[in-house]
């Protein structure tokens, strides 16, 4: 699998197109403390879980690089694992719908729709592609399980 583009930066470029969103219809924008609060807390949650599961692909010895899930030695199956095949990017997900919410503009979440789409087809497929040549029947009984994002 050869992919070109770090999921991060994937996250970074939709955070950007979030605020030009944002900025461009600022006819759209809502000011509510209560969601500049609630924003923080949705940030704070997806960091997270970004944090948990990089840990726990530490503690499996198993790489962490999305781009090479080739290298994987393990597969990672629990804690967040048993409710999402792909926690890192639900919390990358997350992290941009509290984005969203600080930007104060319902328009701006839109970005987020071609994030999910991106994901699934560019990094999502061919990681699973990857993961069930590289571990067979185990990792599709673990795909039978569990979902892809929820």
């Amino acid at each position: 699998m050869k992919l070109l583009i770090p999921p991060p930066l994937i996250g970074l470029l939709t955070a950007g197109a979030m605020w030009g969103v944002a900025r461009n219809a600022s006819s759209f924008q809502v000011e509510q403390p209560l969601i500049q609060l609630l924003s923080l807390g949705i940030i704070a949650l997806g960091i997270g879980i970004e944090l948990v599961c990089v840990f726990q692909f530490f503690r499996a010895r198993t790489t962490v690089n999305p781009l090479s899930p080739d290298q994987a030695s393990s597969l990672v199956i629990t804690g967040f694992y048993r409710y999402t095949r792909n926690p890192m990017y639900l919390g990358l997900l997350i992290l941009l719908l509290g984005w969203g919410l600080r930007l104060s503009n319902p328009l701006a979440l839109l970005p987020i729709l071609l994030f999910v789409a991106y994901m699934t087809v560019f990094q999502i497929k061919p990681e699973e592609e990857a993961l069930k040549r590289k571990f067979g029947d185990p990792y599709l009984e673990y795909c039978a399980r569990v979902r892809r994002w929820l």
